[in-house]
């Protein structure tokens, strides 16, 4: 049976509630302020394979559009990660917080040490995108929707927690407390107007899942790879390589 409107929106939002990656182990050591400078530059380097992709995730979805107002509408989100002449971008503010943490940023950007898992989770998104219905590739993005309470509690927690977070260092996070809403609420608007059928909603909802799962196994990888003793896999990231002492020396 369709849902209507509200119930739909309230089936997505229980989704976040139950699988979002605020409720993965590593946030709360990270949060906490209990992870250890590598275990943290561990995290900016995985993270940063996500963070390049999403550009890549949203010009395959706009290259499927036939709609010139949905294609308007979504070229923000490229924008807002690849940057213009007045707004450097998440990538580079991403990149800045890999010089904080001590990290050559020319390495984080050639996606060496990428844990193997990362990419299989982020390149199966950027897949899913890329050949799924317009539908499914707008509410798998709505995991923006859970976003906020992730970047307030991540800024407050490293600024707790850590001696490199400031507001230079932590200018990804804070940038997207101001960037997101105008997308989760275009991309919600969206997908609520789409979904009119039991059959569609029932495709969103999975979608979102999907979505959610993505997030989550890219935390698990690095988890078991940097949390669990000896379980950094072959191509991983080795502690103390692409250093930005090294770099100097």
């Amino acid at each position: 049976m369709t849902q209507t409107r509200d119930e739909f929106e309230a089936r997505l939002r229980q989704i976040g509630a139950e699988r979002y990656h605020d409720l993965h182990p590593f946030h709360d050591l990270l949060h906490g302020g209990g992870c250890t400078p590598d275990q943290v530059r561990a995290w900016v380097i995985n993270r940063y394979y996500y963070q390049h992709s999403i550009p890549m995730k949203d010009a395959a979805f706009m290259s499927r559009v036939e709609d010139p107002d949905l294609r308007r509408k979504w070229r923000s989100r490229i924008e807002d990660h690849d940057g213009t002449d007045t707004n450097e971008g998440g990538i580079r503010r991403w990149l800045r917080l890999a010089e904080a943490v001590g990290l050559d940023p020319d390495y984080v950007a050639s996606t060496e040490g990428v844990l193997p898992a990362t990419k299989f989770a982020v390149d199966a998104y950027v897949r899913f995108v890329r050949e799924k219905s317009l539908l499914e590739a707008v509410a798998a993005s709505l995991t923006e929707l859970f976003a906020p309470k992730i970047h307030q509690n991540r800024i407050e927690g490293l600024l707790k927690n850590y001696d490199f977070a400031d507001d230079s260092s932590l200018s990804y996070f804070k940038n997207r407390l101001k960037e997101a809403p105008k997308d989760v609420a275009f991309g919600l608007g969206w997908v609520l107007d789409q979904a009119d059928t039991q059959e569609k909603q029932d495709a969103a909802a999975k979608a979102l899942v999907f979505k959610t799962d993505v997030l989550w196994s890219q935390l698990d990888a690095l988890h078991s790879a940097y949390v669990e003793p000896g379980r950094i896999p072959p191509g991983g990231w080795q502690p103390g390589t692409g250093l930005l002492d090294a770099r100097a020396a």
